[in-house]
């Protein structure tokens, strides 16, 4: 019988393999498990520590807030101020006054300090763990406009304050509070922070808004009246000015808190409810100069900056705005505002004034309005804004109105791209489109020039309809225009600098598209730059030698003469182009106008036709041109009378008139027209034709015709749908 024990060896050793295999591959189990926790582990470590370099990159830093807020030189304690181009005219404060802001410390070993009862107001309402927090807290995380505590607003309106919203900038804001809490210390945020914290009404600091509101000292305030300011800043707009009731019930709700946070005692609580405080009456009202330009101004600064960092303080902002300029034209629109309305002449006086010409016969619009904008098409800075002027008194305003014809422009220019010429003939009798002329007249057969100067819509809408509405919309499109919207007086300058530029259109890309500026430098107090638009940027948009075309055109003073007259307003005495134009109801009416060194654009409108008896029912656009005229003498009496040379593309022939075709013998007027080169016409006049007539008869001669009754008689030949029209007017 053979041993077993080598039997029972051999199971145990299968047996302890088997064990032996289970246990390692338990412990390459556990290692894999180790091995990648610890790659999670690290994964997550890495990803917070590029995280945290991806928050903490280019952290503004905080050793400027001293620079910032403490006295005596802190950039803040002086009032953001706005000036001419020359720096020395302010043109706007954001400050109920023009004196830097006081600085109160909180200190009560300080004789003047900040009183107990505001910064218990504050704390109460703004920031109740003031006191314990780190200087910040996570509560609304996810919402990157709330700041919860009073470190927090810190940090947003003086560091944080350009960067969008977002959980980054959430997380970068409790960094710096947890920094500068860390750094300064609580006392010193809430000092800070009470002298910098905006009160409304561009009040800043609790200094400035307690003589705003009260008339006293800070130092002097009761705890109502504490409460009341605690609760304006947390809420600028709910001031004693524009909403008294409110900034009282905040006030009583304040005082409240601080009895919950045990800050007051009961007594005290009675004592503050009981107080009756009075608001100081508001400063009175002056008239701001130049306010349509300034909120221009700071519609367009608003594309770069918030507007709180602006109103805020510590920048000087250097305007685009000629001072002398700017007073003669509100000056002068005044003056023809009154006059158009039919009133008496505004009690004042100004040089400009002898520039206005009398407004032509019959024109008078009891509700009229007018604005004017003035700008430098070689910079794309605007020298003047006039603001609606309504009955002699200019408003802010200056808004968009329909363009009528003053587009019409943008038709004539396609018509150029496409080989025609202001020489080319179109003609202006019934029948060719639904659409009459503003003097309800048909005028025959014309060049384009004269049918573009002569603000002619018949002709016009027959062009149009030639050319195609979306050619004609894409050209316009690139102006920055379009006929089929509202114009506003700065696209409309904007579209016309091009053509006084020679094609160039010089400005800077605002709010999402390019046009004229008011701005040239905005500076720290610390001499920092903030926006420098000195250099403007160029854009080309047409070729010199298309610009040209309507530069000649539009400053041909002899092509206005049939609707104008000879002299008229548009004639100043140095090279001008001039664009009029206005709506079928006579609503909206345009002067748009331009030297190479200046661009007019002026809309007299009115809220509904006339009503006095016999007065006109409507506008012409005479209105405009008056103070178009008189604007464009003031602004360039200085200036040299430039004019437009024509370009190497250009050339200039005699063609005969109304065909502009090639003169013949019998062509009775010769003009002097322009042409793009390789467009000059080949072909000779067809219109004026020599004919053999019977003088005793007028009739064609024949051949019965004595030969001493015949003689040669040159006739215009016209179409068959224009013999009505020739008919109607003998010819």
């Amino acid at each position: 019988m053979p041993s077993t024990l080598p039997i029972l060896r051999a199971r145990r050793e299968r047996r302890l393999a088997r064990q032996r295999a289970r246990e390692s591959r338990k412990r390459n189990s556990l290692l894999s498990v180790g091995i990648l926790f610890s790659l999670f582990a690290a994964a997550c470590l890495v990803t917070t520590a590029f995280s945290y370099v991806d928050l903490t990159n280019d952290l503004p830093s905080i050793d400027i807030l001293p620079q910032l807020l403490n006295p005596p030189d802190g950039l803040l304690l002086q009032p953001t101020r706005i000036y001419d181009r020359t720096r020395k005219n302010i043109l706007f404060t954001f400050a109920p006054n023009d004196s830097a802001r006081r600085y109160i410390p909180l200190s009560d070993t300080n004789p003047q300090h900040l009183p107990k009862s505001l910064t218990d107001a504050v704390v109460a309402t703004s920031d109740p763990r003031f006191w314990r927090h780190a200087g910040y807290t996570w509560a609304g995380i996810t919402n990157p406009d709330l700041h919860p505590t009073i470190a927090q607003k810190l940090v947003f309106e003086l560091l944080l304050f350009n960067e969008p919203a977002s959980l980054r900038r959430a997380l970068r804001e409790r960094i710096l509070a947890a920094q500068i809490t860390a750094r300064y210390g609580r006392t010193q945020i809430l000092e800070w922070y009470l002298n910098s914290a905006h009160f409304g009404r561009y009040a800043f600091g609790a200094e400035g808004a307690s003589q705003l509101y009260f008339g006293k000292s800070v130092t002097e305030l009761t705890t109502f009246e504490s409460a009341i300011l605690a609760g304006v800043s947390d809420s600028p707009s709910l001031n004693p000015y524009d909403a008294p009731q409110t900034a009282l019930q905040r006030g009583r709700e304040t005082v409240g808190l601080m009895k919950a946070q045990k800050l007051i005692s009961e007594e005290a609580t009675a004592n503050a409810l009981g107080e009756t405080p009075l608001f100081q009456a508001p400063p009175p009202f002056k008239p701001q100069f130049a306010a349509a330009f300034t909120n221009l101004l700071l519609s367009q600064l608003d594309s770069r900056f918030p507007r709180a960092r602006i109103e805020r303080g510590g920048l000087t902002i250097i305007s685009t705005l000629d001072f002398d300029l700017q007073k003669g034209s509100s000056c002068v629109t005044a003056f023809y505002a009154a006059r158009l309305a039919g009133l008496p002449d505004p009690g004042m006086e100004c040089e400009a004034l002898r520039f206005l010409p009398a407004l032509p016969p019959g024109i008078k619009v009891e509700n009229s309005s007018a604005s004017a904008l003035i700008t430098d098409p070689k910079t794309g800075q605007i020298l003047a804004a006039v603001g609606e002027t309504f009955q002699a008194q200019e408003t802010p305003l200056i808004a968009a109105h329909r363009p009528g014809s003053a587009l019409d422009t943008f038709v004539y220019l396609t018509a150029f791209t496409r080989g025609l010429s202001p020489a080319s003939l179109i003609w202006d009798i019934p029948g060719k489109t639904n659409v009459e002329n503003f003097d309800g007249e048909y005028h025959g057969p014309m060049r384009l020039r004269v049918a573009l100067a002569n603000d002619y819509q018949a002709p016009t809408a027959q062009l149009l309809g030639q050319m195609g509405v979306d050619n004609v919309s894409r050209i316009a499109a690139s102006f920055g225009v379009s006929r089929e919207e509202q114009l506003s007086l700065l696209d409309a300058a904007g579209a016309y600098g091009v053509f006084a530029q020679g094609g160039v259109y010089f400005g800077q890309e605002v709010n999402d598209s390019f046009g004229p500026v008011t701005i040239l430098r905005v500076e720290g107090n610390d001499g920092s730059l903030w926006l420098d638009w000195t250099t403007p940027q160029a854009k080309p948009v047409l070729t010199p030698g298309l610009a040209y075309l309507m530069n000649h055109t539009l400053s041909d003073e002899t092509a206005r003469w049939p609707s104008f007259g000879q002299p008229n307003v548009t004639e100043i005495g140095r090279p001008a182009s001039v664009k009029l134009g206005q709506t079928e109801d006579g609503l909206d009416t345009w002067a748009i106008g331009y030297s190479p060194s200046r661009v007019i654009t002026v809309w007299t409108g009115a809220r509904e036709p006339s009503t006095l008896p016999g007065e006109q029912r409507r506008m012409s656009a005479r209105a405009p041109a008056v103070l178009w005229s008189a604007l464009m003498q003031v602004a360039s009496q200085n200036l040299p009378r430039d004019s437009w040379a024509a370009p190497a593309d250009v050339s200039v022939i005699n063609v005969c008139d109304p065909s502009g075709m090639l003169p013949t013998s019998d062509c009775p007027n010769l003009v002097s027209e322009v042409f793009l080169s390789g467009n000059e016409p080949v072909q000779p006049d067809n219109m004026y034709r020599r004919y053999a007539v019977n003088r005793e008869t007028g009739l064609l001669a024949t051949v019965f015709t004595l030969p001493q009754l015949v003689e040669e008689r040159v006739y215009l030949v016209v179409p068959p749908e224009a013999r009505s029209w020739a008919e109607s007017k003998g010819l």
